[in-house]
Parts: C-alpha cells; structure tokens; sequence
C-alpha cells in the first residue's frame, strides 16, 4: 500500500452547470413514454430528507440505533417550461390561450446533465446524468416585476418531492426516485445506449426508463444493434401478427405483446422498443398504425 496523496494532477475534479433537462410524463401504465425538452433550465437542487438517526434505550444505554427512511426532493429552477409541465404545475388548458389553475397536479419524471471538470481539462472531462422519477411538484410563488433600468427575466422555480420506484429485477436494492451516471466511470457504448433512449433518435422517441432497466443497461455492459421488424396485418381478418425480434418488445398500449396473432377491434399502433443492452439503429421504423 503505498502513502497517500493529496490534489495530484489531473486528480482535482469538480462539478458544475446544469443542461439537457428533460421532462418526462407517464401514460396510463406508468411508463415514462413521452419527453419534451426543457429550455431555459437555470438549476435543479437535490435535497435529500430523513436518514435520521434514533436511538433505543435499553440497560441504560444505547442498545440499538435506527435509521428513518430517506426521502428525495429537490428545487427546479428555469426561465420557461416546456408546456406539457402545465398539468405538473396544477394547470389546465381547456381552451387554447387559457389557463386554469389549481387543478390535479399530475407526476412526472426528469432527466438533467451536470458537467465533470478537471485541472488538465476543465470542463470538458466529463459529465453526470441525473434521472428523477415520480416527482409531484408543490404550488410555487411567482413574482412579476416592472421593467426598470436594470432590466431581468422572470425567474420561475418548483419544489418537488418524489415516491421511490421498485428497482425490478434487484430484490437487494431498496426501491429509488434517483439515480446518476458518471461518464468518466461507467462503460461508454451503454452510456450511450441510455442517451439514446433518454433523447429519442430519428426512429425512435425518448422516454424515461424504469430504474431496473436502465441498471440493466450498464450491467450488460456494451450494447447490441437490434433492428426491428415490421408487424404483418390481414385487413380481412383484422389480425396483426407480432414478429419475433432478438432485442425488440413490441407493444400496444404501452403494454408488451407477445409474438404470434393479435386480432384487433379498433385503429391500433404498435410500437417497437429495444431491451436492455439492444439499440435500434439511427434510422429505422420503429411504430406502425393499422386502420381497423
């Protein structure tokens, strides 16, 4: 073991900035099937809760000590929003124009990138993915101001709490709201696998994965190209027969379909997505509508 050392070169790292905020909002199933790009992003602060400790007495002493449960919230803080954030706000619009407030504040998800820098290469050395699922966020104060000489734009800013999600497929991991990707640590080509899904590509669109599967995806280690194939259909019979792709879930609804017939009764998309550790290539098909 050799003696340690302290601020060696290229040892001096720190973080900083924040960009590429994502909003992500679930479907009927709780899949975080749509992602619309948040512009104006000036900050996300993490404020993690709880972890408390408690101490029981016994004997006259400490016999034990218990820790509460830990809970994850944070402060979003931007110029604008995506307007697909309104009903996460507790906003309405049933005319286009108008808005109505204090509705149903409906959860969503987020993704956000920090940057990683150094002494050799500042800022560019690196960078972090934070993903947050089931956020709700709280009624905000907004001010308006009057244009003076020193003229700034309106700050908006949230408070948001979240309820942890099962991690499926690692019983030994307690159910999570967040999780970070190191650049400089984790295998790049899964790295990218999960930017792909996170940011869309031309054939296919960006969604939030569930916490298990994007564990999958950095447990497979490097990804394999999957090209999916397009779904037979019968207009007589009104049969779509599901193909069987390695790497490929078709789905309907957002619900996984297994290969073989599906008889429909109404229009129906079926819509293809990669498994862990599989990409479908920049270009490609990946949904398809049948006219019943």
């Amino acid at each position: 073991m050799s003696k340690l050392a302290w601020d060696q070169v290229g040892e001096r790292r720190y973080e900083t900035g924040v960009d590429q905020g994502v909003l992500y909002l679930p479907d009927e199933t709780g899949d975080y099937a749509d992602g619309f790009a948040w512009n104006g992003l000036t900050s996300v602060t993490e404020s993690p809760s709880g972890a408390e400790s408690n101490k029981q007495y016994a004997d006259n002493q400490v016999y034990l000590n218990l820790v509460s449960a830990e809970e994850f919230g944070g402060t979003i803080e931007a110029f604008t929003y995506p307007d697909e954030f309104m009903e996460c706000d507790g906003s309405a619009s049933p005319v286009p124009g108008v808005t109505v407030g204090q509705q149903d504040r409906k959860v969503f998800g987020l993704s956000y990138r920090t940057k990683v820098g150094n002494d050799l290469q500042g800022q560019n050395f690196g960078y972090k993915i934070h993903l947050v699922w089931s956020a709700l966020a709280a009624p905000s104060e907004k001010q308006f101001s009057t244009i003076n000489d020193s003229p700034e734009a309106t700050a908006l800013s949230w408070e948001f709490s979240t309820t942890p999600v099962a991690i499926e497929g690692y019983p030994n991991l307690r159910s999570t709201a967040s999780f970070t990707a190191d650049s400089t640590k984790v295998d790049a080509d899964a790295l990218a696998a999960l930017e792909d899904i996170l940011y869309g590509t031309s054939g296919t669109d960006p969604r939030l994965p569930q916490p298990g599967e994007v564990l999958d995806i950095f447990a497979a280690g490097s990804t394999t190209v999957a090209t999916p194939a397009q779904p037979a259909y019968n207009s007589t019979t009104k049969t779509i027969t599901i193909p069987t792709t390695t790497g490929v879930d078709y789905l309907v609804d957002g619900e996984v379909v297994p290969a073989g017939a599906l008889v429909i009764t109404e229009d129906t998309i079926v819509v293809a997505r990669p498994k862990a550790g599989y990409v479908f290539p920049d270009v490609i098909d990946s949904d398809w509508f049948f006219d019943f």
